[in-house]
């Protein structure tokens, strides 16, 4: 078999943008604490590639404490108009600044105010008090560009497992694992 699990889930992602109604780089982030405790959330994949799938978000948001305390990450790709969903496992490390910088410079005005004016998974009193540092950050920039705060930033996982998955009928689906080693990738299947 041998393939490459990186062309194989670029030519999926293709597919997926063709059939999916919504968001098809949406992907499921598993990170755990220090402590083991899990915790999941869907972000966006930004970028990937042979070095990684990246995502960005507020470095000091409950994702990245857990990343920086458990520095790996499951993700999850589920694609249910294709039938199809793909597992990445990996090691997960920060971005440079300058990738962090290129990408905030292509969000939105608006989602990059939204960054500053955000304590992202911290407790909030009201939306009152949420739009109130919004409106803040819109007169502060008003006129200029938005920088990127100095805790926002990307995280990469390099895969070091990646299971494709296909629906088949009878529920007798076909499951492809890529575990990565020293010369490239070994590859088998599982049951389903």
């Amino acid at each position: 078999m041998a393939d490459d699990p990186i062309a194989l889930f670029s030519a999926w992602l293709a597919e997926a943008r063709g059939t999916e109604p919504n968001d098809p780089e949406a992907m499921a982030l598993a990170t755990a604490d220090a402590a083991g405790n899990p915790s999941v959330r869907m972000v966006l994949l930004k970028d990937h590639g042979a070095g990684g799938f990246t995502f960005f978000t507020n470095g000091e948001s409950a994702k990245g404490g857990q990343l920086a305390a458990n520095p790996r990450a499951a993700l999850l790709f589920h694609w249910k108009s294709l039938r199809r969903q793909v597992r990445v496992e990996g090691p997960v490390a920060e971005v440079t600044p300058a990738e962090a910088d290129a990408y905030f410079a292509t969000r939105g005005r608006d989602s990059q105010l939204g960054a500053w004016a955000s304590d992202q998974s911290r407790p909030l009193d009201t939306r009152a008090t949420f739009e109130q540092r919004f409106a803040e950050a819109a007169r502060r920039f008003d006129g200029a560009t938005v920088p990127r705060p100095p805790y926002w930033t990307g995280f990469r996982v390099t895969p070091e497992r990646v299971e494709l998955w296909e629906d088949r009928p009878h529920r007798l689906h076909h499951r492809r694992l890529f575990v990565r080693t020293a010369g490239g990738w070994d590859e088998g299947l599982l049951y389903p």
